[in-house]
């Protein structure tokens, strides 16, 4: 028994490659089924499971139907078919191939010229669709690559940096220098005096080296910077 259906694209698979057909045809006719509302020669298809579906005769129009989903997924949705029944699947292949037969001795026989050309566009249309799976490839490489440097570059950003004992003395800020002093055992009041100190003295001309430091700021003697430096050294921004 054949039954006809308007059956979804998306649910009905073929086991002939896509590209055994000229893409510029099937865009014609995707073209077409658009415009037309729908496919005027009807699918043939073998139910393989519930609502999936394998085309028995008609590739070249599914993949057609295919492309017009692909073009406007609304109108493009649904094509025309006929579903028939496992029971009569070999009679009807038996037709199909019949008919297939007459088609074909109907149709001028082709020259050599026009199969190399028909040879030569299947060959082009596979080298496009293959360029354009190799250039999508490429694509998502270096969208991956952008990801991973981006990544990189935060983790970076929230290393902090190596600086000198000096450099820091110069550079950091009321609250980096009262955690570095904390670090060292440095805290409370003689902290806040010491780093009271250090910004003042630095406001009027940085400290060129550690002896220099250490004459200028009141409360940091010789054996504190030393216990300092030693406390620094432990930690990754030396």
């Amino acid at each position: 028994m054949i039954e006809f259906y308007l059956v979804d694209v998306k649910n009905i698979n073929s086991d002939i490659p896509r590209s055994n057909f000229v893409e510029s045809d099937l865009e014609d006719l995707a073209n077409m089924i658009l415009e037309s509302g729908g496919i005027i020669k009807p699918l043939i298809l073998k139910a393989t499971g519930v609502e999936t579906y394998t085309v028995i005769n008609g590739h070249f129009e599914y993949y057609a139907a295919v492309r017009a989903r692909e073009k406007d997924p609304r109108k493009g949705e649904m094509v025309n078919a006929f579903v028939i029944s496992p029971k009569k699947e070999d009679i009807i292949v038996k037709q199909i191939s019949a008919l297939t037969g007459v088609e074909n001795a109907a149709k001028p026989v082709k020259n050599s010229t026009e199969t190399t050309n028909s040879e030569s566009s299947r060959l082009a249309n596979v080298e496009l669709r293959f360029e354009k799976q190799v250039n999508e490839l490429r694509s998502e490489i270096a969208q991956e690559k952008q990801q991973l440097n981006d990544k990189l570059k935060q983790i970076e950003s929230q290393i902090p940096k190596q600086i000198t004992p000096l450099e820091a003395f110069n550079t950091l800020s009321h609250s980096e220098l009262v955690l570095r002093l904390r670090s060292a055992g440095v805290t409370g009041k003689t902290s806040d005096n010491i780093i009271e100190a250090i910004q003042k003295e630095r406001k009027k001309k940085k400290f060129e080296s550690l002896r220099d430091l250490v004459s200028r700021v009141n409360g940091l003697s010789d054996n504190r910077m030393v216990t300092i430096i030693d406390s620094w050294s432990r930690m990754l921004f030396i």
